[in-house]
């Protein structure tokens, strides 16, 4: 498949930029106290999301910018976080080239036709900025909105956006895409290749719109294993990463369930490693690791688990000092963020409350 072009860098960012915590920590620098943003904060969490969302499908939404805008600014109402997330979902660049899908309200993505032959993964077209022209009017938007904070972009990961195409829809064990991957190494390096090109276009948009950080959710790919993950992933994965290091802009990695995955995460070429809560923070970062030729991770995000926030306050603050406490002995930069997505009966108090906690045990001495 056609290479997409090499990316120019981006133009500097606005002096105030470079003072943001969020900005810092993910560049190994100095902050004045631990940043914090949440995944999923931006949705279904929110009553306000629902309100303004009613009787709209999740893809429409997505695909209008005042909508976009809106939500991705109804958190930070709320909670005093030190980022924004676009508000998107990572099946929209798919849904942009022409791929039959719907996101079904319980389910998640739904595929019309799973990609089983060469054939269907032909038709898996390159992404253009005038297929998302409502990402770019989004993105200007909110970067002019949030005045300087920094706006996160996103895209999913190639692994995670394979799983949704051949199984078509959500699945528990990933069983058809790791058959595929095993049984069809030609088939799955020719859906990875385009699925990789289509990533990099859709960040690439949203960076050269204004974001200032950008993630790739490769949620699912902790189902493989290391040995698989080294041969059928990475290759593709650090592709993606190496396309937008010219842009100068922190790339975050996040998969769930990559505690064995930790070393070639740190090897893929993100500057900061997302990890889940099922292990310590401090744990992980060692497992991330230097890596020759790759230096050493600038950040490592997380991670408590979200599940504890519907626990309360009680649960919540010990198992935050634990992550900070933890954090606070590492080489690297921490972001705060939660090991996985905000559930949608958390209670908007508690992320409001936890934020302003992570900040005020965080701050350096007057």
């Amino acid at each position: 498949m056609t290479q997409p072009t090499k990316p120019q860098p981006s133009k500097p960012e606005p002096s105030d930029q470079p003072r943001s915590p969020f900005l810092r920590a993910c560049r190994g620098e100095q902050v004045p106290y631990t940043p914090v943003w949440f995944m999923r904060m931006a949705g279904r969490s929110l009553p306000e999301y629902h309100s303004v969302r009613a009787g709209i499908p999740m893809l429409e939404a997505c695909t209008r910018p005042e909508l976009v805008t809106e939500i991705t600014l109804q958190p930070l109402r709320r909670y005093n976080v030190d980022a924004a997330v676009l508000y998107s979902d990572i099946v929209v660049p798919l849904r942009a080239i022409g791929v039959d899908l719907d996101i079904k309200p319980g389910v998640g993505p739904v595929v019309a036709s799973p990609v089983r032959t060469l054939a269907d993964v032909e038709r898996l077209r390159a992404l253009d900025p005038t297929d998302v022209p409502y990402i770019t009017e989004a993105v200007k938007s909110l970067v002019g909105e949030l005045g300087g904070k920094p706006l996160i972009g996103f895209a999913g990961g190639p692994f995670t956006l394979a799983t949704y195409l051949i199984e078509g829809g959500p699945s528990k064990n990933h069983d058809r895409t790791k058959a595929l991957m095993y049984g069809q190494p030609d088939l799955w390096h020719a859906l990875m290749d385009r699925l990789a090109t289509i990533a990099i276009a859709f960040l690439q948009v949203q960076i050269e719109a204004g974001a200032s950080a950008v993630q790739l959710f490769d949620s699912w790919v902790g189902v493989v294993s290391a040995a698989d993950y080294r041969q059928a992933i990475l290759p593709h994965t650090s592709r993606v990463f190496s396309a937008l290091a010219a842009f100068d802009v922190p790339r975050i990695h996040f998969g769930v369930g990559t505690g064995e995955l930790l070393g070639l995460l740190g090897e893929a070429g993100a500057d900061v490693i997302g990890v889940d809560w099922r292990i310590p923070i401090d744990e992980a970062a060692r497992r991330i690791g230097a890596h020759e030729g790759g230096g050493r991770v600038r950040a490592v995000q997380g991670n408590l688990d979200p599940a504890a926030l519907l626990a309360g306050w009680d649960v919540v603050e010990p198992r935050v000092r634990d992550i900070l406490a933890r954090a606070r002995a590492l080489p690297v930069g921490h972001v705060f963020n939660l090991g996985h997505g905000v559930l949608p009966e958390v209670e908007p108090d508690i992320l409001a409350r936890l934020t302003d906690f992570v900040h005020e045990v965080t701050a350096a001495p007057a």
